[in-house]
């Protein structure tokens, strides 16, 4: 990589991204790029507040269109105070999510919202990754995955297998859609066999 890049991971809860992230993360590091991991929601300060109101409480807390107002208000000041920042001084950022996930969650699986999001997206943010990696994996296994790690920021999960089942339809045809920037990565795999396929792409 001659030139700081934006990378993002995308998938179901429980796939596996905010471990590959990290690894990329800290294999870029080690080759010699400066490097910022971050996540969504979050990422800075007050895209971490918005994180609790949309990560935890009861399932209806929420309808889909006020969950995309307020990822949006999220990723707005993750791109000010954070993403946009660090390409600025050269640094490579790597994102667990990003704009993507709206797509499909809100999108795409809680009624017929992609243009509202697609909207929103271009006159708020504006901005797409450079490069993104779509773990895919069983959404069944995944789940179980997501709800033993028991992290309180559990919403998502609890809308059930049918709900992950129609995440990861959602997250291929993406992956089919974006095809210039999105790498489909098997997840049914070790953590090293997925990271060395990560790396390889590089």
């Amino acid at each position: 990589m001659t030139r700081p890049r934006f990378i993002t991971f995308e998938g179901i809860d429980g796939s596996g991204k905010s471990t590959q992230a990290r690894r990329l993360a800290q294999w870029l590091g080690d080759q010699g790029h400066d490097v910022i991991l971050t996540r969504e929601p979050g990422g800075s300060q007050g895209a971490e507040e918005i994180r609790q109101l949309l990560l935890t409480g009861d399932t209806d807390r929420w309808s889909a269109e006020t969950e995309i107002l307020l990822f949006t208000a999220a990723r707005r000041d993750h791109l000010e105070k954070t993403i946009l920042p660090a390409l600025a001084a050269g640094k490579t950022v790597v994102s667990d999510r990003f704009a993507d996930s709206t797509r499909v969650y809100q999108g795409a699986t809680r009624g017929d919202l992609r243009a509202k999001v697609d909207a929103l997206h271009a006159l708020m943010i504006g901005r797409e990754p450079d490069l993104t990696f779509v773990i895919d994996m069983d959404p069944a296994t995944a789940l179980e995955r997501g709800l033993a790690r028991r992290s309180g920021e559990d919403r998502f999960e609890d809308f059930g297998l049918p709900f992950q089942e129609t995440l990861r339809h959602g997250f291929l045809a993406l992956a089919r859609a974006e095809a210039q920037r999105c790498v489909l990565i098997d997840g049914n795999r070790t953590p090293d066999q997925i990271a060395s396929d990560v790396a390889a792409h590089l």
